[in-house]
């Protein structure tokens, strides 16, 4: 047999040119250089902006190498899949440009991440090339930014931390943010606008979206009745008022498929919600009165359709604009985890990150996912499939967030 070629680049940046995509190059050469041990390379349809990327990166990227692809265009995708062992794909709203490349990878056997949070897309690319992903041995890793790392990864090093105080996990587990400071692009704005057109235009979507377990694999079956936060109330655990969480939609679903993965290493019991904590006494149930309010009117408006249009074209950022550099570094988040065992021990965790959660956090992790999956995890420990980040990554990836992505994790000691 004739060894097979290896590929040029480690990972390729694909839509490197947009707002999160300009963002995670600049990480990658502060990380890895242009020429060091990490082989990478930035890609998108345009090669002028592609060049005009490279050269805003100054001398160190002058050699970075530029890849030019269409997101529609499967035959360059496949050219582009060869050059490469993984792909990073920034290029949103997924749903609707965001398929050919899951179908190109998941028939090359080229890995592939994202930042996507759009539930409903993941859900048809889950059963429209999983089985083709597992046969080819591409790894598909979806939600590798702020959706839903730090959730996904909180549980699991909670739950890390349960087995070896209490020999048992945490089969109850709440996420609570404790403080945030970010902004939102007009990618992020655009996505969650065609979400809400797709929802609200089919029926069928709405009910299987209201399924705690649409993401979990097919056949799986849990009769578990999954909690959530869909107006304000107080939480006796935090000794607090919460809020609903815009991202708990797609945070919760992986966590869940998390757990299906692995073979409900968190009991087949197992239940998570999450929401923010709004403040104590009246003032706090004010504030999360508040916020629910705000949440469910933005999410009215978003279903209708002359309103959402509207909110696109005079409202909201446009896809390309997002917070400034210093915004992003004036950032932060802080989340807040409580567990507890079917035999009533409890256990606090945390996780916290250095920048805006949305852009500047989430161009780190993205960084350190893709470079943790390349170089850590081999195909035969982890074979061609669709992983969450905490079941394909797992204890490596909080090592190297730790050490590399100012993201930490931490055990709350009453």
């Amino acid at each position: 047999m004739v060894p097979m070629k290896k590929p040029r680049h480690d990972i390729v940046v694909f839509g490197a040119t947009s707002f999160v995509g300009r963002i995670l190059a600049r990480y990658l050469l502060d990380e890895f250089g242009a020429k060091g041990p990490l082989r990478w390379a930035i890609a998108g349809r345009s090669g002028t902006r592609l060049e005009a990327l490279r050269k805003s990166l100054g001398a160190k990227a002058a050699t970075l190498p530029l890849l030019v692809a269409d997101a529609a265009d499967e035959v360059a995708l496949g050219r582009l899949c060869d050059e490469t062992t993984a792909v990073i794909s920034t290029v949103g709203p997924y749903a609707l440009y965001g398929e050919p490349l899951v179908k190109v990878c998941a028939e090359s056997g080229t890995d592939y991440l994202d930042l996507a949070g759009e539930v409903q897309w993941i859900r048809r690319m889950l059963h429209t090339y999983e089985r083709t992903a597992r046969k080819s041995g591409a790894r598909i890793v979806h939600c590798c930014g702020f959706d839903s790392v730090p959730s996904d990864l909180g549980v699991h090093f909670l739950q890390r931390q349960a087995m070896l105080r209490f020999g048992q996990p945490c089969t109850q587990v709440k996420m609570r943010v404790k403080a945030m400071r970010g902004a939102f692009s007009g990618g992020t704005y655009a996505s969650t606008l065609n979400f809400m057109k797709e929802v609200s235009a089919d029926p069928a979507l709405r009910k299987e979206l209201a399924n705690p377990y649409s993401l979990c694999p097919e056949g799986y079956a849990s009769r578990v009745r999954q909690p959530g936060v869909k107006f304000a109330a107080f939480d006796a655990d935090f000794d607090a008022w919460i809020a609903p969480f815009v991202m708990s939609a797609v945070n919760t679903r992986i966590v869940q498929r998390t757990n299906a993965l692995s073979g409900q290493a968190y009991g087949a019991q197992f239940r998570y919600d999450e929401a923010m904590l709004a403040g104590r006494g009246v003032k706090g149930r004010i504030t999360a009165t508040a916020i629910s309010a705000g949440l469910a009117g933005f999410m009215i408006a978003g279903a209708i359709g002359p309103v959402r249009a509207a909110l696109g074209r005079f409202v909201l950022p446009s896809p390309g604009e997002g917070p400034d550099v210093k915004a992003q570094e004036a950032g932060f988040y802080d989340l807040r985890f409580f567990g507890r065992t079917e035999d009533g021990r409890s256990l606090r965790a945390k996780v916290t990150g250095d920048r805006d959660p949305g852009y500047g956090s989430t161009s780190k992790i993205l960084g350190q996912a893709a470079a943790c999956l390349v170089q850590d995890v081999s195909k035969e420990e982890k074979p061609g499939g669709f992983w969450t980040p905490a079941t394909v990554l797992g204890d490596r990836f909080v090592t190297r967030l730790e050490a590399h992505a100012g993201v930490k994790f931490a055990i709350i000691v009453d």
